[in-house]
């Protein structure tokens, strides 16, 4: 099947094709409405090394040791756990949020982020997200009883940044929608052409090995005439046989027919060449008038 022809079925079925792109489009706007729009908010915060590692150069950013890389990643890695998770909720964060290592970053530099449907709860969430990441870095150090001096800082790189929204998952949803309204209206158009192309009756057809073995109708007879009452020159059963119609054609034709015109007689090259078709021969009754005087047929006795 061409480009042609599907544009004819399209054009033929467009009673099936056109509620369907409807309803596709129908479809495609509810998904633009009901599918909200989804914020990310994020900033960017980064571990410093001790106040006393610190002190030789005065700089805490000339001293950022690999250490520090493998503190960060330990730092996300309890920010997103399952028990922060529920603090941070007690806290009023209910959105999304992820806690890593900044990608291509040359340092221990931490990315967090907040994603949800509403601006300000996703701005308020990074806000939150950041005090209790540095307030986690804390706990763990305490935790091994690290002196205040020698514990290892967080700073911030880049603030919370203002909601922006992404369009990328509500486009998805919208492609996904209109490609499916698309593609099952073509499939019900294809499937109505095949339907209607089953169903329709071959009128004004008939079958050829139907009209090979079909018989040819059988002629009717035409009824013999009346037979004429018997003379006084003629016996009775003769005028009985001949009444119920049982002389056959050789008979009839050994009874000359003084007024017919003769037959002319023609070679066997001259004859006409006779279609072969059923024939019917009838009962020949000569009137009384005509009847001349001979021996009765070889059959009465």
């Amino acid at each position: 099947m061409d480009l042609a022809e599907i544009f004819r079925v399209m054009c033929r079925r467009w009673y099936v094709l056109v509620p369907g792109l409807l309803l596709t489009a129908g479809l495609t706007v509810g998904a633009w409405l009901l599918v909200p729009v989804s914020y990310e908010s994020q900033s960017t915060v980064a571990m410093l090394n001790s106040r006393k590692g610190a002190e030789a150069d005065g700089n805490p950013f000339l001293s950022m040791e690999p250490s520090l890389t493998g503190m960060a990643d330990s730092l996300a890695r309890n920010v997103n756990s399952d028990v922060s998770a529920a603090e941070l909720k007690s806290q009023g964060l209910t959105e999304k949020y992820e806690a890593k290592i900044a990608d291509n970053a040359q340092g221990p530099l931490l990315w967090l982020t907040v994603t949800g449907e509403d601006p300000d709860a996703v701005l308020q969430g990074n806000k939150t997200l950041m005090a209790f990441t540095a307030q986690r870095l804390k706990d763990l150090q305490a935790d091994q009883k690290v002196s205040p001096d020698s514990m290892i800082r967080i700073t911030t790189i880049v603030p919370p940044q203002d909601p922006e929204a992404k369009l990328k998952s509500k486009v998805q949803y919208l492609v996904m929608a209109a490609g499916l309204g698309i593609v099952l209206s073509l499939v019900a158009t294809f499937f109505a052409e095949a339907r209607s192309r089953g169903r329709s009756p071959r009128k004004h057809r008939q079958d050829p090995d139907t009209e090979r073995t079909e018989p040819a109708p059988e002629p009717v007879p035409t009824p013999a005439p009346a037979p004429a009452a018997a003379g006084p020159g003629r016996p009775a059963d003769l005028a009985g046989h001949l009444t119920d119609g049982l002389l056959t054609g050789t008979d009839a034709q050994d009874t000359p027919d003084p007024h017919a015109a003769p037959e002319r007689d023609r070679s066997d090259g001259d004859r006409e060449q006779q279609p072969d078709q059923p024939t019917v021969q009838l009962p020949v009754l000569p009137a009384a008038e005509r009847r001349p005087t001979k021996r009765p047929p070889s059959w009465v006795k």
